[in-house]
Order: structure tokens, then C-alpha cells, then sequence
């Protein structure tokens, strides 16, 4: 696994000179962050107070680094298969291929092949998705593909787009660039923008092995690289650099070989037909090593490592930013290395706004639900944001009748995605795709009845369009669509099927068969224009600041605020699973206001003097509240009480960043550092929500003195900051590292749980004798398990007895009492107890 490398204080780049164009640096209160907005009276006399520290910001720096944060990109997505949308052009079903179904691909009766659906017929279908409140039709990839793939008996067509040989054209089967161009100046009409879902990771599947056996992966331990002289290399160091060594077909672990003459030359850009720009390593096991040089099910896996790779995917992707894309989600991100994202990200958004393009964004598909995963990729990658799959599991999981106490697990760990530039409201939310499966076939098996079943299913396009993030409908639910699974059972048509599953399949408010599906009149499309418009009435809804204040310790209500960035309004959004109406009383920042019900069958109600209000949360529904007045300006400016780095002691590997601010108006927590000595702060980001904190990844920091410093900004403008100092220690050389990756992670330092990487928690061995320690403290009272975790991955691990790959291993916390985790070397038993 490549080691974090979050590019935090960023301070690295004022010494090196390195991190310009990624981090803000101020000058004596000369400089500004990109796009934020106007700072109040933060410099004003008697709005501004000290929590103490080593540093005194001057009334310039005050007012630069108390700026307000940028308001949050919002879209509404929908996101469409383009073959199985709508039929408009009956003469490109084919593809312009001759022959059977293995040539052409074509046949509406097999859920694996073409059914005709493109884009002449989603450019007749765009008041349908407008009436949705879409801002943003995201594309299935949708480049030539290989008609065909897969052995005899298990053939597949690429009608999903994942396959592609012409990174250059739009496939035969959709339509042409030409008509591409349509699409997009029609959406643009329309007030839509249309994102291309692209891939960087594989091609189609036209490079075979000689003599391959069964295809099984060889790892690099076991077979090194070797450059064309012959002399064993490692790629892994080379990676994100602008050399490598020349390689031959000799090169790999399995000879590159062509199926046919043909095959030699079948993709475009040419670049891509030199079989010595793939890993060549066999079929990925998803773990490990594997998981970025293994083949993607058989597809050819790019040598990304390579900078030859890297520079013509960042040429072919900016050709389509030039042709009018507006952005792209980009698939299979984690089975990339690291440093790829940390070119490509850059490269494309530079090249974007270069050419006007200031609004153009990308997400990636990162296939993991823990925030320390998906927002490595967003922070160290430097990919603007991620698909939010930690929100997909606890939504459905939510719908389904689960804890609300899940969903604030789920939230605390938002600040894991806080850096310079982004943060938790960038992420692009969802409840089900064409490969998991849609909303609709999770909550089935939950559901007392069909009316239960859509209240379920409402509940949970309720939550994910009125919390955090950029929603995303997949096509069809908004028809009910449910589906059987996921992959080819969860992408049916929505003119009329030709496929029998299909039309058997059931549909939620509805009823199954075989016709088109584009009313717009059942309930579960109205649901969703509802909130569309709603979001759109209310903007805080769609981008406000969220704050936690309500989670049942079980089924029930889960409740935040929403407050508008421009006008300080504050609504309350309740979330209610339980079947009966549940009456919760929650903490506002407006005292004394009438709050009016605009969404839900709820009513309103008032808060009282200290703002706190009671509302009943009509079963299986959401209610919002929106407050009669603005939140009162604060009395006076925030207390930092302190800014802590650590523990105290030297920053290592992962350390948090806090800011410890006094209960009051809702305030908004800007971090920043310098190296000791100089005059320049470096933003690190800005937290709207307790508990303020940015996690820092040392390991890309220049070792030395820092100083650091977290300013606290009310609504109105006034501010109070703390500062301290702190060390950021060298990297240890040599060792091993042992962590403790386990369910108490998120409460011990670390951005969530169940992370191995994470160095928070990593034991110790100083005295040499093999036995690693960790001391823990501060955990609140509970059950929690945890594993041992060598080299900071998975691959390695040890549970209970010492057992490689082991169950893992329990331990109780009571009355805050603190706890020592120990591992022996030797026998890799692992043990936690208390004093």
C-alpha cells in the first residue's frame, strides 16, 4: 500500500517550493482564499479574542484567515445507462457491426447484450430528467467498446462501457461525437451539465499471455520487474516521476501476447497497442498488491506507474474537457496508484480552468466505505471529491430500521475529507448503482408491506437529498424500479423490456410489466422533485453549514440544522425510521423562533430561550423546519480555549489537529501552520461543525519546529483563535510498523475505524525485545475489537491466539479507564488490559 501522503500543512511547499499551486498561503493579510467571501468585521475592535499561545496574530491576518468558507458545490445528478435508457435512432442498435449477436453485441432479450437504447434517444428524453430537478446527467462510459467479450457460453457485450478500445470516439452502438455534441448544447439549454464516467485503470481485454495456466496473479515478490537489459527493478519509487526504465515483452512475470493481427492494432489512441504499458502480472485477488497490478476481471490492467501511461491519460482527458464535458466520475480509483491521482487530478483541473472551465469538477469511485479510504484519494490525490459509499452503507442501513446512532458514526468522520480546498460536502451521495444493486432490492427484505416499502424508499431519497453532499438519482428509481441484485440485474430498460426478468421485476408504487417507463406521475418521481424543488427554494438544504443536534440510540430520529451561508437561517431536518411518530427535543442556534414546517406532514414549532425546541417526526418520514428570524448575532467572540497538536508530544505519522472552542453561536474554524520563524500561514482548512479537527499526515512534512493556529468565526464576523507549537519528528528508518487497526479508531485519533494505516494508533517497541505497546486513553465506556496490522495494510494481520487473518480480538472500556495494547513479535499474540 502506498503510504499516505496528505499533503497537510502543505508547509513542505514553502520550504520546497513544491506546493504553490495546492496550497493558499497569506502574506501579512494580503492574500485571499479562492472564492471566499466576505470576512464581517473580523479586524473590527472588541470583535476579536485571544485564546492564548506562543503566536499573536496581527489584525491583517485576522482578517484574512477568518474569511468565510466557499460555498459548497452542489449538483443534483442522475445518472443514466445510456444503452438501456431510451431507443431513439433504431439504425445504431448494431453498431454498424454485420453479423450475429458475438459480433454486434445486439440482443434486447439477453440482459448481458446491447438493447438499443442512445443518445438520440436520452436527447428526446431531457424534459423528463429536467423534471427530476437534475443539474447534472452523469454518462455510463461511453467510448467504442469491443462489441463482445468473454468465453464461450459466457459472452457479454459492452453495453455498459467499461470495455473500451477508442478512447477517442463515442461508441457506434450510442451514436457519434457529432451527435455527443448535441446532447450536451441541448442539456446546456436546458440548464443540465453532462459528466462523463471515464476509466484510467483498463482497456478492453485484447492482450492475452503466452502459456498464462490459469491466469492466477504473481506477485512482484515472487517475480520482479525487469528492464530490458534484464535487471530486476521496483516500479513503486518510480511512480509519479518522469522516467522509467525501457521494458521488452520479457519484462513481466507473463509474456504479453496478441490473439490476432488485428488485435495489434485494435485501440486508439496507438499509444495503447504497446503491450509493454500493461502490469502483465494476471488476475487480480482485490487485495493486497493485486489490487492495483492485478487484471481487472481479465481487462487489460495499464502499467499507470509508467509516466508514459499517465501522460496519455491526461491527453486523452483533456481533449474531452476541450469538447465540452462538464466533468467526469472516474471509475475504479483505488485499483490505481496513488501518485497517477496526484498528476492527473491537478493536470485536468488545471487544463480545465485554463480554458474557462472554473466549474468543472470530478469525482472517483473509491470502493470502500471508511472515510480514512475514500478521502485518501481526495486529500493526498487530489481529486476534488468522491463517490460517499460510507454514506450508501448507513442511508440504506438507516431505511432498513437500523440505529440512527450509525448515521452519526457516519458524519463524525467528515472531517477525514477536510483539506486546503475541500471538505465532506463535495462528496457525491448515493443509495444503489448499476454494479451493488438499486435502494429498492436492499429495503424489500426490510419492508412489512408494498406501502411500507415505498415509505422506506422515500425515507432515504429524504435523507440523502437534504443532508450533505451531491445527491445522485440512479435511473429508474424514480420509476420504483427494484431490480434482483446488482450487476445486470439492476440495469433494466426503461422503454419497453424485452427481457422477461425484467418485466417480472417489481415495482415500488406500482405494478411490473413490459411498457416504457417515463411518467412522471408516480410517487416515487414526485418525491424526488419535491426535494429538488425544495433545495432549490432553500439553498441551505442544498449546501448550509450541517450540525449534528439529535440521534436515537436505536430505531428513531436523527435531526441537524442546515443554516444558510448567506443569510445565517437556520432550518432543522428530522429523519424518522421508527413506523410510529417520535417526539425528539433538539438544541438550535435561534432562541425564541418560530420554526415553520416546509417539507414533511409534521408541524411546526417554537424554540424556547435557550434555544431548544420539541418536534414529533412523523413515522417513516422527514420533516424540516426553517426559523422565523436569522441566528442573533453573537454577544461576543468566540472562546478558543486551545489549538492542540497531537498528543503533546512530536507529530509521527497520522496526527489530529484540534481546536477546543467554547460552547456558543455556531462558528466556523480555519486551521493553519507555519514553519517557526516565518511569516507566512498556509491554510490547512476550514471546519464548520464540532468537533473542529484536521488530520494531518506528517510523512510529507519537512521535520522541525511549527507553529499552528486555529481561528474561530461566528456567523456575523467576530473571531477568537488559539496557536501552539509543536514538532514534527523524522520519519522512523527501518522497522516495522505494527498497528492496531480495530473499532475504537475514529475515538483515538484516527479519521475512522478499522484502518491499518492509521500511525495514531501504531505500538511501539522501544527498548528492541519484539513486544510493540500502545497506550490508550480517554476512550469513552464500551465493547470495542481491534487486530494487529503489520507493514500498514491488511495483508498481514494477526487476531486472536496469533493467528494470521484471526478473529479479532475484544476489549471493554469502563469509567475512562485506560488501556495498553500489546503484541509479541515472536508469537504474534496480541492481548489489551487495563491497569
Amino acid at each position: 500500500m502506498d503510504r499516505r501522503r496528505l499533503l497537510v500543512f502543505a508547509l513542505v511547499g514553502i520550504l520546497l517550493g513544491a506546493l504553490v499551486a495546492y496550497a493558499v498561503t497569506t502574506r501579512g493579510g494580503d492574500g485571499a482564499r479562492p472564492g471566499a467571501s466576505g470576512s464581517g468585521s473580523a479586524g473590527a475592535s472588541g470583535q476579536v479574542a485571544s485564546g492564548g499561545g506562543p503566536v499573536t496574530l496581527t489584525e491583517a491576518e485576522v482578517a484574512d484567515l477568518a474569511r468565510r468558507v466557499p460555498t459548497p458545490r452542489h449538483e443534483n445528478f442522475y445518472f443514466v445507462m445510456t444503452d438501456r435508457f431510451a431507443n431513439g435512432d433504431k439504425t445504431n442498435d448494431k453498431g454498424g457491426f454485420t453479423g450475429g449477436v458475438a459480433e454486434t453485441g445486439f440482443d434486447p432479450t439477453d440482459k448481458g447484450m446491447f438493447h438499443g437504447g442512445d443518445l438520440a434517444g436520452l436527447m428526446s428524453k431531457l424534459d423528463y430528467i429536467k423534471g427530476l430537478g437534475t443539474t447534472a446527467i452523469w454518462l455510463t462510459p461511453s467510448f467504442q467498446n469491443r462489441p463482445t467479450q468473454g468465453p464461450e457460453g459466457e459472452l457479454s457485450a459492452g453495453y455498459h462501457g467499461y470495455w473500451i478500445t477508442d478512447f477517442t470516439r463515442i461508441d457506434s452502438h450510442l451514436g457519434t461525437n457529432a451527435e455527443m455534441k448535441e446532447l450536451i448544447a441541448a442539456a446546456h439549454a436546458k440548464g443540465m451539465k453532462v459528466y462523463f464516467d471515464i476509466v484510467t485503470n483498463h482497456t478492453a481485454d485484447v492482450i492475452d499471455y503466452k502459456d498464462p495456466g490459469d491466469y492466477s496473479y504473481i506477485s512482484k515478490e515472487d517475480k520482479p520487474y525487469a528492464d530490458a537489459s534484464g535487471k530486476a527493478f521496483d516500479d513503486a519509487p518510480l511512480a509519479g516521476g518522469d522516467s522509467f526504465p525501457a521494458l521488452d515483452e520479457k519484462s513481466f512475470p507473463y509474456t504479453p501476447v496478441f490473439n490476432s493481427k488485428a488485435d495489434a492494432k485494435a485501440k486508439t489512441p496507438a499509444w495503447l497497442n504497446d503491450p509493454t504499458l500493461y502490469h502483465n502480472r494476471g488476475n487480480s485477488t482485490f487485495e493486497g498488491e493485486s489490487s492495483t497490478y492485478g487484471d481487472f476481471f481479465g481487462l487489460d490492467d495499464l502499467f499507470t506507474e509508467n509516466p508514459k501511461v499517465v501522460d496519455g491519460m491526461i491527453e486523452i482527458y483533456k481533449s474531452w474537457v476541450d469538447f465540452g464535458i462538464d466533468g467526469f466520475r472516474i471509475d475504479t480509483v483505488k485499483h490505481v496508484d496513488l501518485p497517477f491521482w496526484q498528476r492527473f487530478g491537478p493536470a485536468i483541473m488545471e487544463h480545465a480552468k485554463a480554458k474557462g472551465r472554473d466549474d468543472f469538477f470530478m469525482f472517483g469511485e473509491v470502493y470502500d466505505t471508511s472515510p480514512g479510504t475514500m478521502s485518501l484519494y481526495s486529500t493526498s490525490g487530489r481529486l476534488p471529491g468522491t463517490l460517499d459509499f460510507g454514506f450508501q452503507s448507513t442511508a440504506v442501513d438507516y431505511a432498513m430500521g437500523n440505529s440512527a446512532k450509525q448515521l452519526q458514526e457516519l458524519y463524525a468522520g467528515d472531517n477525514a475529507y477536510l483539506d486546503a480546498d475541500s471538505n465532506a460536502y463535495s462528496l457525491t451521495t448515493f443509495l444503489g448503482n448499476h454494479d451493488m444493486g438499486r435502494i429498492g432490492s436492499f429495503l424489500v427484505g426490510a419492508s412489512d408491506d408494498d406501502v411500507d416499502l415505498l415509505k422506506r424508499d422515500r425515507l432515504a431519497m429524504s435523507l440523502m437529498y437534504l443532508s450533505r453532499g451531491q445527491p445522485v438519482t440512479y435511473y429508474g428509481d424514480e420509476q420504483g424500479f427494484v431490480g434482483w441484485g446488482g450487476d445486470k440485474d439492476s440495469r433494466q430498460d426503461m422503454f419497453t423490456t424485452r427481457v422477461e426478468q425484467y418485466a417480472e421485476d417489481a415495482i415500488i408504487g406500482g405494478t411490473p410489466g413490459a411498457r416504457d417507463y417515463y411518467r412522471t406521475d408516480v410517487p416515487v418521481y414526485q418525491h424526488i422533485a419535491a426535494l429538488t424543488k425544495l433545495r432549490a427554494d432553500h439553498p441551505a438544504l442544498a449546501n448550509g453549514i450541517q450540525i449534528e443536534r439529535f440521534a436515537a440510540d436505536g430505531e428513531g430520529v436523527y435531526a441537524f440544522s442546515r443554516i444558510d451561508r448567506e443569510s445565517n437561517v437556520e432550518y432543522l431536518v428530522a429523519v424518522n425510521n421508527a413506523k410510529d411518530p417520535q417526539a425528539v427535543r433538539v438544541a438550535t442556534a435561534t432562541p425564541g423562533a418560530a420554526f415553520a414546517s416546509v417539507f414533511g406532514s409534521g408541524e411546526g414549532a417554537t424554540s424556547g430561550t435557550d434555544g431548544s425546541l420539541e418536534m414529533t417526526v412523523p413515522g417513516r418520514e422527514a420533516l424540516v423546519l426553517k426559523a422565523g428570524a436569522a441566528i442573533p448575532a453573537a454577544l461576543h467572540p468566540p472562546t478558543v480555549t486551545a489549538v492542540k497538536a497531537g498528543n503533546g508530544g512530536p507529530l509521527t505519522g497520522q496526527a489530529k489537529l484540534t481546536a477546543d472552542v467554547a460552547p456558543g453561536a455556531p462558528v466556523e474554524v480555519t486551521f493553519a501552520g507555519r514553519p517557526k520563524g516565518t511569516g507566512e500561514w498556509t491554510v490547512l482548512g476550514t471546519d464548520d461543525n464540532p468537533a473542529y479537527c484536521r488530520y494531518l499526515d506528517t510523512s510529507a512534512v519537512v521535520p522541525g519546529d511549527y507553529e499552528v493556529v486555529a481561528v474561530a468565526r461566528t456567523l456575523d464576523g467576530k473571531v477568537g483563535y488559539a496557536s501552539a507549537s509543536t514538532t514534527v519528528a523524522a520519519g522512523a528508518e527501518g522497522g516495522t510498523q505494527v498497528t492496531a487497526p480495530g473499532s475504537y479508531q475514529a475515538k483515538a485519533g484516527c479519521s475512522g475505524d478499522w484502518q491499518p494505516d492509521c500511525t495514531a494508533t501504531a505500538l511501539t517497541d522501544p527498548d528492541g525485545d519484539g513486544t510493540y505497546t500502545l497506550e490508550l486513553t480517554g476512550l469513552p465506556a464500551g465493547d470495542y475489537e481491534f487486530k494487529i496490522a503489520i507493514g500498514g495494510t491488511w495483508d498481514e494481520n494477526y487476531g486472536g491466539d496469533g493467528k494470521k487473518d484471526g478473529t479479532n480480538i475484544s476489549f471493554t472500556v469502563t469509567d475512562g479507564q485506560p488501556v495498553t495494547i500489546s503484541y509479541d513479535e515472536a508469537t504474534h499474540r496480541a492481548a489489551a488490559a487495563s491497569p
